[in-house]
């Protein structure tokens, strides 16, 4: 719980200028990190006040003016913050956040304009409808945050992370992604910062980007726990071949639609192995993504399972790209297969069907046309 000491020191500091009791309890308590843990600090006026490193864990802040004011290193997580505002834009005044702890923090509605908020953790926290503008987001989480209807834009959003962000915000644009040695580079969302950063930063990830085309293989199918040996075994043979397997496993049957991420896979996969058997989720997955990709499918079945209905039409009307269905009678007899059998042809077709891409514009002339009927009539 808050200190009750510097709570009324905060509560009657006035703005926190040089001889106030806050100011000069921080200063006479070097490297004390403030505990005001729980706090109710909505009448406090704290603009322009030294709160970094402070233990505001749970604390309400909501609709402060925190203009100018330091949280670096402060433990916000948790705290209510709704509506407050972390900087003045008329007068250009930031609030400084570096490296603060907002997780799980409720700052809903919050106006963070030109906020300095680098290494700052925003993890589970709700930002609907907040405002973040012109603000430094280098380095910050935002795993797993609340952004529904929340307006971030012409930020410099270097390093970010945005795994698992929910909700729709309502503007998000101008994100500068370069470090501050680089031109600038600029992208429109959050997700394409923090792709684009990994991509440039990490030789190990460029070259994945590099090769995943030629070396990607998506490997689909529904593989109960009995069929997991399976899965892993063919895993780990295109490992040993030099193959980046991407593997999506209908675990159980659901009633999700899982085809825009299987589209996603297919589009980064120079060919795909497709186990129907036991097809519950697979079907749908092929019939939305075989006649959309020209990427040679190569289906296997376990002997003794019947095909999905509407596998034959699939097969048939998509032949260019489809390799003919491979049964096996175990996991052992697959494998000594796989090369020659799945691997091998897909690879060929694969060649094939780039060919193809780049041949030019076929055309007939009518004019030849009616010369060789012409010639056939006088033989």
């Amino acid at each position: 719980m808050a200190d009750p000491q510097l709570m009324e020191l905060l509560l009657h500091s006035g703005y926190g200028g040089p001889g106030t009791a806050w100011t000069a309890w921080r200063a006479n308590h070097p490297g004390v990190p403030p505990d005001l843990s729980k706090a109710d600090l909505r009448k406090a006026s704290l603009r322009f006040i030294d709160l970094s490193h402070a233990n505001l864990t749970g604390a309400n802040l909501s609709g402060l003016d925190l203009t100018g004011s330091d949280f670096d290193g402060a433990d916000l997580s948790g705290s209510i913050l709704r509506g407050s505002n972390f900087g003045d834009e008329a007068l250009a005044v930031s609030t400084s956040c570096k490296a603060a702890n907002f997780q799980g923090a409720d700052l809903t509605e919050a106006d963070f304009c030109r906020a300095l908020c680098d290494g700052s953790n925003f993890t589970e926290a709700t930002l609907r409808t907040a405002t973040i503008k012109w603000s430094r987001l280098n380095g910050c989480r935002f795993v797993g945050a609340d952004w529904e209807g929340a307006s971030i834009s012409e930020c410099h959003a270097y390093g970010v992370s945005v795994w698992g962000m929910r909700g729709t915000p309502a503007k998000l644009s101008n994100f500068n992604i370069a470090s501050t040695d680089w031109p600038r580079i600029t992208v429109d969302d959050l997700e394409t910062a923090q792709l684009v950063h990994l991509f440039l930063e990490s030789d190990k990830v460029r070259k994945l980007f590099e090769s995943i085309g030629s070396k990607g293989v998506l490997v689909l199918g529904r593989f109960s726990e009995e069929r997991k040996g399976l899965l892993d075994a063919i895993r780990r043979r295109l490992r040993e071949l030099g193959f980046l397997p991407l593997v999506f496993d209908f675990q159980k049957p659901s009633q999700y639609d899982f085809t825009e991420t299987v589209r996603t896979l297919a589009g980064l996969s120079s060919f795909i192995i497709a186990d129907i058997t036991e097809p519950r989720s697979v079907p749908l997955e092929l019939q939305a993504t075989v006649p959309n990709y020209m990427i040679p499918f190569a289906p296997i079945l376990r002997e003794g399972e019947p095909p999905f209905s509407m596998f034959l039409d699939l097969q048939q009307k998509y032949r260019d790209w489809m390799l003919d269905l491979l049964t096996y009678r175990s996991e052992v007899e697959l494998l000594a297969v796989l090369e020659d059998a799945v691997i091998t042809p897909a690879l060929k077709l694969a060649a094939d069907l780039r060919t193809r891409k780049g041949e030019g514009l076929r055309t007939r002339r009518a004019q030849d046309v009616a010369k060789s009927h012409d010639s056939a009539r006088r033989d």
